[in-house]
């Protein structure tokens, strides 16, 4: 029998190349997509054209706050991926709808297969757990301070995922994401936004004066930790995922800049709440633990990127 995984947030971003590298290694896969309009659905319809072409994909759209969870199938791994995205947008009356797709959605999921004989549950959480971290870099012994209600809700996840394991001995793993980019980046996402205005003749809004920066990770070495973690992770296995590319707002605005070919028109607005102003990963764990460290740069990364935009917008 092919070996069965769950993939949750399979039209997101991270969620469908996850399910395209899984269907590439023979895996077969269901994916779980509530296509919410945080950004537009038809963007995540068209990231899974791919998987939807491929025999061994099935599709479940629900929402996983709410749906009867019986419907999903018995699998030998899960990655739970979906989740409300974005910081900025936490705040104020939204936050219920973290709350309700962060939370709610992870426990009642951790439900669904606390009693199922699963090789991994594998949590996707977030640097956004750390806040304005007090060293540099950031490793996974450092006490979590969230500086944003999002980053409070993947921490309410991730504790809900480990805590799973202690008390019913389930195989689970939580993977603490820095800032992944790549082609299919969300829309709201930093580098997609600079993309989409340089090529459609947009100034770009630069929050602050755009010398914060930010440990990026490729999408390719995400979903490579992923893998890893489902056969390799240490029980309540809690990694950083990241320790590729320490670059500043401007200095990858630079770099665009030259991939393109256009000159940005950069606008700086003031920092809004909730964004730190620095990240940096301790990926040794990720590397003892994983036998994987990142593989891209932040130059070809950024380059695989645009060459995906200008496809995306060019014909606008």
């Amino acid at each position: 029998m092919a070996t069965r995984a769950l993939v949750t947030g399979a039209a997101g971003f991270i969620g469908s190349h996850l399910t395209e590298r899984l269907l590439a290694d023979g895996v077969a896969v269901t994916g779980v997509d509530a296509f919410t309009d945080y950004y537009d659905p038809a963007l995540k319809r068209s990231n899974l054209a791919a998987a939807r072409a491929h025999p061994a994909f099935t599709l479940l759209e629900l929402d996983l706050g709410r749906a009867d969870l019986a419907a999903l199938p018995e699998v030998d791994v899960v990655f739970h991926q979906a989740a409300q995205a974005g910081v900025r947008a936490s705040w104020g009356a939204d936050f219920a709808a973290y709350v309700h797709h962060n939370v709610l959605a992870t426990q009642r999921l951790l439900e669904r297969y606390k009693a199922s004989r699963l090789e991994r549950f594998v949590y996707a959480s977030s640097s956004s757990v750390y806040g304005d971290a007090e060293r540099f870099p950031t490793d996974e012994t450092m006490l979590p301070r969230p500086f944003s209600p999002y980053g409070v809700t993947k921490l309410a996840g991730e504790h809900l995922t480990l805590l799973y394991g202690r008390n019913f001995s389930m195989p689970v793993a939580a993977l603490r994401y820095f800032t992944v980019y790549g082609p299919r980046q969300r829309p709201d996402m930093a580098f997609h936004k600079f993309c989409r205005a340089m090529l459609t003749g947009e100034p770009i809004p630069v929050f602050g004066d755009g010398r914060q920066s930010r440990d990026f990770t490729f999408i390719a070495d995400a979903v490579e930790a992923n893998v890893r973690a489902w056969t390799r992770a240490a029980p309540q296995g809690l990694y950083n995922v990241g320790g590729g590319s320490q670059v500043e707002v401007l200095e990858a605005i630079r770099i665009l800049e030259h991939v393109l070919g256009v000159q940005a028109d950069v606008r700086f607005e003031p920092r809004p709440p909730g964004d730190p102003l620095r990240t940096r990963a301790d990926a040794a764990r990720m590397r003892a633990d994983l036998g994987f460290a990142p593989a891209t740069g932040i130059e070809p990364g950024l380059a695989a990127e645009a060459e995906w935009a200008r496809g995306l917008y060019a014909r606008r």
